[in-house]
């Protein structure tokens, strides 16, 4: 039937859409990335093994001038742990209601944070989630601001200075801490460092000037990373350096990119941001908007290799007896999106929501995200909340589902009529297919209406999967039972008896209990409708649920559930509507086929 023809047809789209998702955004390469970092971390230790002992600072080249100095790169790893690497230079501690760590005042570097709220794994008793680290380590990762000076300026604070501590030795959201720093040409570098209680720190140098002659100096600020992320990366979300600025607005380069093209120099800006971002977390520098600069995102490979996002100001004149403040702001935490609204409104930092990669439909994306969010407000469960938010889109559907559903029964009132023209013009198929289009025109039936139901979907689909991988909300967060990360896939398996047997299996054989309750609830919605008398389709008709129960096991729980409970209200509102019209709900009779003997060939 023509009908049928055309749903299955979809359906088949529909399975190669999400297989090409799976294949190509879910896990690319994933094996070529471990092995990679395998190579990486022994590269690692042959060079930790190969390096002489020395302080982290090291080595450093003078930069020219104009430039920024380079991070170190020649120095190996130097710590064997994290609490050696600490323990090598002097520190201000930092305590906010969502970050603990340090401040190296070697550099006055911010490469020490660890976030209270979140852990590595869901178990609550998991270490906590350290975002940035001392370069001494292979996960070395730091933000750090400071100055290119001159003949004239004298050494300015950079990578190697030493800053004193002044005052308050602790940093929290009620108590700044300042540093100083003199040099020898009558430069006094008075730095404050401020953080609010979550995750945006604002550093502010105001620069005094002693001497006796006038001095310009620049200043700068840069991400530095030694490491890549131990997960591969997808095409699902971006993962790498990233910023606002410019005309050229958005800009995103994966860490392969970056390794490719080098370095990469947009256009000079007077606002903006840039960083580099992870699935969940990010560190970003918000430049000063009273100093025009100079972005830049470069890879080097000089000792170990690293990716840095930097910017340069254009020069700072001070004047002799008189000062100059310049300010920048370190967002370094979570991606929540709330917070990363309100740094935007309230601090005016230029579309900082792009921070969290909402993807090409973020029109579809942002909003699926606030209707779930403010339904787990209300039911204190986002599981709980995505039950509901299928609830809402069925019902925005609603008419058009409707109607396509209704036209499905129809067609299935005037199959009769659809057997007899194929018998009649069976040699004839040009003949055929114009008495089905005047069948159609006559009992006013879309074929195509059947479509509306699967392609209806699909956007929805793809929406909640996006919500569920990017947003940091959704991570650990669980719904009831076995299910302790709706972000994760079900961790049960009905190959080892959903966890009886002790034996760690394939990725592939972790079917759970939600995938088959999702298969289960696809083959009963597919039953809904005969089986159609070609082989091929009667083939798809009887596979497609399986093959959507081993495709979407390696999918989040929350998706799986979402589409077990979107095929559950189908099956009802498809039931409904068929018996309004007087059409024969093929279910049982469906069910009943399968359980039939089939008569032999001899009978």
């Amino acid at each position: 039937m023509e009908n049928n023809r055309n749903f299955f047809i979809t359906i088949a789209l529909s399975v190669l859409i999400l297989t090409l998702w799976q294949v190509f955004y879910m896990n690319p390469r994933v094996e070529q990335q471990r092995e990679a970092a395998k190579v990486e971390q022994q590269r690692v230790e042959e060079q930790k093994k190969a390096a002489e002992a020395a302080n982290p600072g090291a080595g450093t080249p003078a930069p020219a001038p104009g430039t920024i100095p380079n991070a170190p790169g020649g120095d190996a790893v130097t710590a064997a742990s994290r609490d050696q690497a600490l323990a090598a230079s002097k520190r201000v501690k930092i305590d906010t209601p969502s970050l603990m760590g340090s401040i190296n005042l070697t550099g006055a570097r911010l490469d020490d944070l660890r976030l209270k709220h979140y852990t590595e794994t869901v178990d609550k008793n998991s270490p906590e989630i350290e975002l940035l680290n001392p370069q001494a380590l292979p996960t070395g990762y730091f933000a750090e601001i400071g100055f290119v000076g001159n003949d004239k300026t004298g050494t300015v604070p950079g990578a190697e200075t030493v800053w004193s501590v002044e005052g308050n030795p602790t940093l929290t959201p009620s108590t700044p801490v300042t540093l100083t720093y003199t040099n020898d040409k009558g430069l006094t570098f008075k730095r404050t460092v401020s953080v609010d209680n979550d995750y945006m720190f604002t550093v502010s140098d105001t620069v005094q000037n002693s001497g006796s002659s006038a001095v310009s100096l620049f200043n700068y600020g840069r991400v530095t990373r030694y490491d890549k992320p131990a997960v591969a990366s997808t095409y699902v979300l971006h993962e790498g350096l990233i910023g606002v600025t410019g005309t050229e607005g958005l800009a995103e380069y994966k860490y392969s990119k970056i390794e490719s093209d080098k370095q990469i120099t947009p256009g000079k800006s007077t606002d903006g941001w840039l960083g580099i971002t992870d699935k969940y977390w990010a560190v970003t520098l918000v430049p000063t908007e009273k100093q025009p600069f100079q972005p830049r995102y470069a890879y080097f490979e000089d000792g170990r290799h690293r990716y840095q996002s930097d910017f340069l100001t254009d020069p700072i004149n001070v004047e002799a007896g008189q000062s100059a403040t310049v300010e920048t702001e370190i967002f370094a935490g979570a991606k929540e999106v709330a917070k990363i609204n309100a740094y935007e409104a309230d601090r005016h930092i230029r579309q900082f929501n792009l921070v969290i990669d909402w993807g090409w439909f973020y029109f579809i994306t942002k909003p699926m995200f606030w209707l779930i969010d403010t339904l787990y407000k209300f039911f204190g469960n986002f599981g709980l909340a995505i039950l509901a938010t299928t609830v809402i889109v069925k019902a925005i559907f609603f008419p058009l589902a409707n109607k396509s559903y209704a036209s499905m029964a129809n067609m299935k009132k005037v199959q009769p009529k659809m057997l007899e023209i194929r018998e009649k013009y069976a040699d004839d198929k040009m003949k055929q297919q114009q008495a089905m289009m005047e069948l159609y025109k006559t009992e006013k039936i879309n074929p195509l209406a059947g479509c509306w139901p699967v392609a209806l979907q699909i956007p929805v689909f793809f929406s909640l999967y996006k919500v569920l991988y990017i947003t940091i909300e959704m991570r650990h967060a669980p719904f009831f039972g076995w299910i302790q990360d709706l972000a994760a896939p079900d961790p049960t398996s009905i190959f080892n008896l959903f966890g009886l047997v002790p034996v760690t299996l394939p990725h592939m054989l972790m079917i759970g209990v939600w995938p088959l309750i999702m298969g289960v609830t696809m083959f009963l919605q597919m039953r809904m409708n005969p089986t159609p008398p070609d082989p091929t389709q009667a083939a798809i008709f009887t596979w497609m649920p399986v093959i959507f129960t081993f495709m979407m096991a390696g999918f989040p729980a929350g998706l799986v559930i979402y589409w077990a409970w979107n095929n559950t209200l189908s099956i009802l509102q498809q039931g409904v509507i068929m018996k309004r019209q007087g059409a024969k709900i093929e279910l049982w009779d469906n069910l009943m086929a399968l359980f039939r003997k089939k008569p032999s060939p001899a009978e």
